[in-house]
């Protein structure tokens, strides 16, 4: 990646999830590729897909940038916490409802990326939240994100 294209992708991270999400970007053998316009379109890394660049201006996780903002944001920031009921479900990639949500990001709004984990801090997946932080924890049905990308199995 160039240093233009790790600047404007690193401003981005920053304005979506704070100044700690530059680390999304850190290290070498990271690849970029761009639209036909020369716009950033995917960010991949040796580990798998960290994000792509949405035609919104905004960054779609995947599960390997989830694992590097998960280690770099603080908790609870834009995640969700789900206990032993749905983590088997949510590992294959279905998604997080509120009826499990033991606990949210307060500040979390609908549309925003979260970060879902389990009540021992493990990475399950990464979606789009459907509901608000507080919302997750009043509602008693409903979806609470939309996973786009998971895990996978225990052990992966």
């Amino acid at each position: 990646m160039d240093d233009g294209d790790r600047q404007m992708l690193t401003r981005v991270a920053a304005y979506q999830w704070g100044a700690d999400a530059a680390a999304l970007f850190d290290g070498d053998g990271l690849d970029v590729t761009h639209t036909s316009s020369g716009r950033p379109r995917q960010v991949v890394a040796p580990d798998g897909r960290l994000v792509t660049y949405g035609t919104d201006g905004r960054f779609r996780l995947g599960v390997a940038g989830g694992r590097r903002l998960d280690a770099a944001l603080d908790v609870p920031d834009y995640r969700v916490v789900v206990g032993d009921e749905s983590e088997p479900f949510i590992r294959e990639g279905r998604n997080a409802f509120a009826k499990f949500v033991q606990s949210a990001d307060s500040a979390l709004r609908p549309g925003d990326e979260a970060l879902v984990v389990h009540e021992d801090g493990a990475l399950l997946a990464v979606g789009r939240a459907e509901l608000g932080g507080r919302g997750m924890l009043d509602f008693e049905s409903g979806m609470a994100v939309k996973v786009r990308d998971s895990a996978g199995p225990r052990g992966n």
